[in-house]
């Protein structure tokens, strides 16, 4: 491979680069740009960098691309390997956020600089919702997700040599402790929705931790009364363009054990879904939604977060979300000794660390219990030590 310099006007330099076809082995040969050359010898020594590039494969052809045009291709790409939901969500911040910020960038110009200036923009002045003010860290964060795995997908294109983003560090995000119920505003919770549209989910959310769209898409088949244990095998999501059934949030399903408490509401709340049921005709089959609308049909998750919020204004409680039912099951489930790595089985995490993050706030005191049970034991071992043999 070889290469020489030309100039074609004052200034405007172009390294002319000799290349063999590998099947046909016809000569070829290209003109590349060299833009901001002060001279031939800066002419020279680029020309030799992209013939060093070309040979070890590294090399991108400058192209006109911007970003905003490679997102919309990388979203065309990405679509079919993320749930509908989680495309509407980088659909979001590609078009709300991202493609505002950097869009009219040269994909091949973009730096590091200019991603990190976005970030410093977006939390100072990033609202799109016509209020002033910016964006939360933890969405700038989220930003710089989707971008970064946007960019990396670019390098595999060939496209770009490096990905920006790698250089760029997101808004650190504030910790702090998930709001829930305690014990007794739970009770309260329990009480004041009994009779309501919401009391089932309520009552699968606060004493069986199960997520919105879990709770959603449970069929009675899925619920073991005689075993006193339910299996989660199904979430139920709300997308623009519909509702679809999906695996849960983990990948897997899991069991869980039933209370007292919660197994006597099923029953009951059974008995009576099926006279209300043959009111219209059919019978309750196993087929059929623990949690549905009159007719049998399932409720939306949408609709289940409407009822909450209607229920919960009526009383003097927290106006927390419906999903903090789940937070407060773990929260009462740790807070009462239960090993971490049983609630996080309950819960349905991946892994035990989530568990362990998310409610961190709990662990001290059970750090404490913990402390004072291993004190006690080594004082009574070294009490026995000193007792005169004989």
């Amino acid at each position: 491979m070889k290469g020489h310099v030309r100039e074609r006007g004052a200034g405007r330099w172009y390294a002319v680069i000799d290349t063999r076809d590998p099947k046909t082995g016809e000569r070829k040969r290209k003109w590349h740009s060299l833009p901001n050359c002060s001279g031939k010898r800066q002419a020279q020594i680029k020309c030799a960098q992209i013939i060093s590039d070309i040979k070890g494969g590294t090399y991108v052809e400058p192209s006109k691309v911007t970003v905003g045009e490679f997102l919309d291709r990388w979203l065309g790409h990405i679509k079919s390997q993320v749930t509908p939901k989680s495309h509407e969500r980088y659909s979001g911040l590609v078009k709300q956020n991202i493609k505002p910020a950097i869009g009219g960038s040269q994909l091949t110009k973009l730096r590091p600089v200019q991603i990190s200036d976005a970030y410093t923009a977006a939390l100072t002045t990033g609202r799109k919702d016509g209020k002033e003010g910016g964006l939360s860290a933890r969405t700038v964060g989220h930003m710089h997700r989707v971008l970064k795995q946007a960019l990396s997908q670019a390098v595999k294109w060939e496209l770009m040599t490096r990905n920006p983003a790698d250089a760029v560090d997101p808004p650190k995000v504030e910790w702090k402790p998930v709001s829930t119920y305690d014990l007794p505003q739970t009770a309260e919770i329990i009480e004041a929705t009994r009779g309501k549209a919401i009391f089932m989910p309520v009552l699968l959310a606060a004493l069986c931790g199960l997520r919105r769209g879990e709770i959603c898409a449970l069929r009675w088949r899925h619920v073991d009364l005689d075993a006193a244990q339910l299996s989660v095998v199904e979430s139920l999501e709300q997308t623009k363009s519909g509702l679809r059934f999906k695996s849960p949030k983990s990948g897997k399903g899991r069991t869980v054990a039933l209370s007292e408490t919660i197994l006597n509401e099923l029953r009951s709340h059974r008995s009576q879904r099926a006279q209300d049921l043959l009111k219209l005709g059919r019978r309750l089959t196993d087929d059929d939604f623990v949690v549905g609308n009159p007719v049998g049909t399932q409720m939306s998750p949408i609709y289940v977060s409407q009822q909450w919020r209607y229920a919960i204004a009526k009383t003097r409680l927290a106006k927390l979300r419906f999903h903090d039912l789940r937070h407060a099951h773990a929260t009462h489930l740790l807070a009462n000794g239960v090993h971490p790595k049983v609630a996080s089985e309950r819960l349905g995490h991946s892994r035990v660390g989530i568990t362990l993050d998310l409610y961190s706030h709990v662990i001290p005191g059970m750090q404490e219990d913990a402390a004072k049970t291993v004190d006690l034991a080594l004082k009574a071992a070294m009490s026995g030590r000193q007792k005169p043999i004989g």
